[in-house]
């Protein structure tokens, strides 16, 4: 079976820490992401800050990375994109500490990343830093939005993909609203699975924490990356951070996991 994860990005990046693994490669959209960034360099700052809510000095800082946005990517100008996020998926992903090389070869086939300005990455894609979420409304010759922007072409890509392997296909949604939309989920023929992560509140009443759920979303896919799992009722046993599925609370396309 194939199955296939999907993250959202982070915001927060990492360009500081040591690299855990020699393996790489290039996004595979790169094309689409330097004619994005032509677009970007004609923003100023202030432009920048209006367009995605920003503060001055981060406008100032993104504005910058636009103009040093310089492929080829050479693992001396970027790094792999599951090292390079840093935000609360991948902080929960925790890839440095729980993958070896074997793993991150296996995630490289399973896990995708949805991304406003590179489109579909693999974990091993090499990145620059950049800030551009999917949501922003970035007039371009396609439309006005990324969405018009992408169009088809991620779900083309995530379609490719799933091909690549023989038998059942399946994708595992682990993707904010933000980002899932990109993907037309709905058009790629295949079955979805949304996972659900809830906690406690003090007085027992299970819901959904941003905060929590993010830090999930990443430790459930490093758990199907490392436990190699490629059913849908292998999903079942997931038991990171604490969390355990309720069949009770459940629906087949929609597993919940409790915590508390």
């Amino acid at each position: 079976m194939c199955v296939l994860v999907l993250l959202s990005p982070a915001k927060s990046l990492d360009y500081s820490s040591r690299v855990p693994t020699r393996k790489s490669s290039q996004p595979r959209m790169l094309d689409e992401a330097s004619a994005l960034i032509e677009v970007m360099r004609t923003k100023g700052p202030d432009e920048v800050a209006d367009l995605m809510h920003l503060s001055p000095e981060l406008a100032e800082l993104n504005v910058q990375r636009y103009l040093d946005f310089d492929p080829p990517f050479t693992r001396r100008n970027a790094r792999p994109a599951v090292i390079a996020f840093a935000g609360d998926v991948y902080q929960g992903m925790a890839a440095r500490e729980r993958f070896d090389e074997r793993d991150y070869t296996e995630a490289q086939k399973s896990v995708r990343i949805l991304s406003g300005l590179y489109g579909v990455l693999r974990p091993l894609d090499l990145i620059q830093p950049y800030r551009l979420e999917m949501g922003t409304r970035l007039r371009t010759s396609r439309g006005a939005s990324l969405y018009d922007w992408w169009g088809t072409r991620i779900a083309d890509q995530l379609k490719a993909d799933l091909a690549e392997s023989p038998g059942a296909e399946v994708i595992v949604n682990c993707a904010s609203e933000e980002y899932a939309k990109a993907a037309r989920l709905e058009t790629l023929g295949v079955r979805v699975i949304t996972p659900r992560f809830e906690d406690a509140d003090p007085r027992g009443n299970y819901r959904i924490v941003s905060f929590f759920a993010k830090r999930a979303r990443g430790e459930f896919a490093a758990w199907m990356v490392t436990h190699r799992a490629r059913t849908v009722g292998s999903l079942t046993k997931f038991d990171g951070g604490g969390y355990r599925f309720s069949r009770e609370r459940s629906r087949p396309d929609a597993p919940v996991f409790l915590r508390g």
